[in-house]
């Protein structure tokens, strides 16, 4: 009977693991190329898996990005190329799952064959600037995304030149970026890069909202495509600001025509986690060798933990509270119409946390490419920009911003859009992190909320000075006095740490004791001998609190925590006094004799004490001077004392 019961455990065991394994599923979806040839014209189409909608997201869908293997691309679902030439091309497919739960679809290259060609047919220009960076996808960790490196020769004559792809911001400690192949069709050629050290600011344009109909201008970093006359400076400041690098060398390349170099980057485990943040790559295209004319481009990404199209981010994810008082953070705002027609109207619902000024939000770019609204009405395309307590709402009025479903639109950027503000701090504002989403409406549907955009500061140091009189109610002659430094983060808005090194100069006496000794006959010879033993001490200590404080306001601090201390010199000064005495019976009795001796003694780290301790200070709580009381609770008896102190943090 236990063998049967044994054996159907068992089974029962094994059924529950397989499963268990069953609903486990590990395999990584792939997607497939599917093709076929109709007369000069290749007509593609993806094959993908079955998507898995996200819950309460809108409708899952892929949007794909092809490489044809002639140094060609396209973004549309199912794109008809012409090829130039026969022969054997290798065509590449990403496809990507937006409001889906799991990963993109793997998809290998396919390899074609081309035997009727066009070489007349040209591809449609699509480049208005010299230069021009584009990518696949948002970067989210441990997968992998296209970069698309476009330049054009804007020049009236053929050249040969360079061009730079700056990655790995050197803010970040890790890197986030590492290329795993590139793929050039112009036979450009890989170059050793230059060791430049210089740094610099470049410039560009920057919109302002405003209620006037003309749009306010300033300067700001680069993100525009113009063209400039410093490389060196401009090759030294992408040097230190970005960690790697790398660089291509072009030639023959006719006028007006348009080159693309594929870079394929796989993001690294140690990828920024904060999926609100906002990270850039720089590119940097010297159309010609023999001048330093050059132009500049920038590709800020959001990192992403699913394909969103509406999300929120910021550049202002780690903050230097010390340093950021003029600095204005950046947030960009993106979205995209998912329906099946036009939107003519979207409104950003902007959350604005309280340490930000709402007045002085500039628009730095938006899309659809609109002018700023008038007080007054109007009937052409334009950005409004109003407030409420909370919220600053962005709406694209008289706009036509196509639906994803729209029958026709086969490239789904053009249904994408984006507002990119920059904000000032409040005049008053503290070293607390801040989350912010926003809710858009196209048209008159229900919301969408993105995600939260966090900004946070980084910890930063504060070194203090300290000094003050520590009061031992328990020991005789007592006079302690310390200096000493504190470490603790800066300027904190509640809750922070808080360790110090204290050394302390103490003098003090133990108690007296007095012993006495009869040494005559009762009665007869009325003699005793009384001996008192004094000791004195002077004191170097350490003391070394760590303690856990509390701002209430910018004036009251709470604290408390541990303590140890330790003498790390002691000398001690041992006296005795021996006196003799006549007639005892009679008050005072009579002094016979008496002598007096004295030793010293010295020792190095002894008397080791702990304690807890509970503090209060009033003055600058956060930063700059402030007065303390402080008292210890120590574990060894006589040792409680209550410190006066004043202290000022840096």
């Amino acid at each position: 009977m236990k063998t049967i019961i044994a054996i159907i455990f068992t089974l029962s065991l094994t059924n529950l693991s397989l499963s268990q394994d069953t609903v486990i599923d590990t395999t990584r979806r792939t997607a497939t190329i599917d093709y076929k040839i109709e007369g000069k014209q290749v007509q593609f189409s993806p094959n993908a898996p079955q998507l898995n909608q996200i819950a309460g997201a809108p409708k899952a869908f892929y949007t794909n990005y092809w490489e044809f293997g002639d140094g060609t691309y396209s973004k549309e679902n199912n794109p008809t190329k012409v090829y130039k030439k026969p022969g054997d091309y290798e065509v590449r497919l990403w496809a990507t799952n937006n409001y889906d739960t799991g990963k993109p679809p793997t998809t290998r290259p396919k390899k074609i064959r081309v035997n009727t060609a066009d070489d007349t047919y040209q591809e449609q220009a699509s480049m208005e600037d010299a230069i021009d960076l584009q990518r696949n996808r948002e970067p989210i960790p441990e997968e992998e995304i296209v970069l698309i490196y476009k330049y054009k020769n804007t020049k009236d004559y053929t050249t040969n030149g360079k061009v730079y792809l700056f990655y790995n911001e050197a803010k970040y400690g890790d890197d986030n970026f590492t290329i795993t192949d590139v793929r050039t069709y112009h036979g450009e050629i890989t170059q050793d890069n230059d060791n430049l050290v210089y740094t610099s600011k470049l410039e560009s344009k920057t919109y302002y909202a405003s209620a006037e109909i003309q749009s306010l201008r300033n300067t700001f970093s680069p993100q525009d495509s113009t063209e400039r006359q410093n490389l060196p400076l401009t090759l030294a400041q992408a040097k230190a600001n970005y960690k790697n690098s790398s660089q291509l060398s072009f030639s023959n390349m006719q006028p007006n025509e348009e080159r693309n170099i594929f870079y394929t980057l796989k993001t690294t485990p140690e990828m920024l986690k904060d999926t609100s943040a906002i990270i850039s790559v720089r590119g940097v295209y010297i159309p010609d060798d023999n001048y330093d004319d050059h132009n500049v481009k920038d590709m800020e990404m959001e990192i992403v933990t699913s394909h969103d199209p509406n999300k929120m981010s910021s550049n202002a994810t780690f903050l230097n509270y010390r340093l950021v008082r003029y600095k204005k953070p950046k947030f960009k705002i993106r979205f995209q119409n998912n329906g099946e027609g036009p939107a003519t109207t979207i409104r950003l619902e902007t959350d604005i946390p309280d340490m930000f000024d709402k007045a002085s939000i500039e628009v730095l770019d938006m899309y659809p490419k609109v002018k700023i609204c008038p007080k007054y009405e109007v009937q052409y395309s334009c950005l409004d920009t109003s407030y409420t307590q909370k919220q600053a709402i962005f709406t694209f009025k008289n706009i036509y911003l196509p639906g994803s479903q729209q029958k026709n639109v086969k490239v789904y950027d053009s249904t994408k859009g984006f507002v990119q503000y920059r904000i000032k701090f409040g005049k008053d504002f503290h070293k607390q992190k801040t989350k912010s989403r926003t809710a858009i409406i196209f048209d008159k549907n229900d919301p969408i909320i993105t995600n939260y955009s966090t900004t946070r500061f980084l910890p930063g140091i504060s070194i203090g000075a300290k000094a003050g009189y520590n009061l031992f109610s328990d020991l005789d002659n007592s006079k302690s006095y310390f200096v000493g430094a504190t470490v603790s983060p800066y300027k904190s808005y509640k809750w922070y740490w808080q360790v110090e090194l204290l050394n302390s100069f103490h003098s003090f006496d133990s108690n007296k004791t007095v012993s006495q000794t009869i040494i005559g006959e009762p009665g007869i010879d009325d003699r005793i001998q009384r001996t008192t033993t004094t000791k004195s001490y002077d004191n170097i200590d350490w003391e070394i609190p760590v303690l856990a404080r509390y701002n209430l306001n910018n004036y009251i601090g709470l604290g408390a925590g541990l303590q140890g201390a330790l003498s790390i010199s002691q000398k001690s000064t041992e006296n005795v006094l021996i006196e003799e005495f006549e007639n005892t019976n009679i008050q005072p009795p009579f002094l016979l004799d008496s002598s007096q001796t004295s030793s010293t003694t010295k020792e190095n780290f002894t008397n080791f004490r702990t304690g807890f301790l509970v503090e209060a200070t009033a003055g600058f709580a956060r930063i700059g001077p402030s007065l303390g009381a402080r008292y210890v609770f120590n574990l060894k008896d006589n040792y409680n004392y209550l410190q006066l102190y004043a202290i000022w943090k840096f």
